[in-house]
């Protein structure tokens, strides 16, 4: 919980340092999201996640996405792997907000799960909860120049629902 006020406390930090340049997102962006999730739906461990997406419109992106959370407890150890596609829709038209430094979004993402524990002790281990997932997910991106933003997403978005990060468009 410390090292995630601390993060949270330098994106806030760093937000006020940067917030007089221009970004948001347009046709043919590159956008690479890098995050670590603020919880987790298995019990222990740092969700890591990144997704990468290329504008196709004005209004939308596709992608690929990527989250990884592995703990060890005792002689227990389990590991959930999510790979998958999403796509974004950009509400700022829709909602008029002419504000370039904000970029709201939201979408799909689909996908494959790789779960696995292990206990050692015992001596059992198993790969149930692998499969096929379905989620959604809302996020913002709060631009502190035209290549560099900390975002936010909620949702079914991999190990957590709830994820902070730093954004970067080529």
């Amino acid at each position: 919980m410390k090292t995630i006020s601390t993060f949270s406390l330098l994106l806030l930090t760093t937000t006020f340092l940067f917030a007089q340049q221009n970004g948001s997102y347009t046709k043919n962006d590159k956008l690479l999201n890098i995050g670590i999730g603020v919880n987790s739906f298995y019990d222990g461990g740092i969700p890591f996640g990144a997704s990468y997406e290329q504008g196709i419109t004005s209004t939308i992106s596709v992608g690929v996405n990527a989250d990884y959370l592995s703990n060890d407890y005792l002689s227990f150890k389990f590991t959930a792997i999510y790979l998958g596609v999403r796509a974004s829709y950009h509400f700022n038209d829709l909602l008029k907000i002419e504000n370039n430094k904000i970029d709201l979004y939201g979408g799909p993402t689909l996908g494959y799960r790789n779960f696995s524990w292990k206990d050692t002790k015992q001596n059992l281990g198993d790969d149930y909860g692998s499969g096929l997932f379905l989620g959604a997910y809302v996020g913002g991106k709060y631009y502190l120049s035209q290549k560099i933003s900390l975002f936010t997403e909620l949702g079914a978005i991999g190990s957590t629902n709830a994820r902070i990060g730093v954004a970067f468009k080529f």
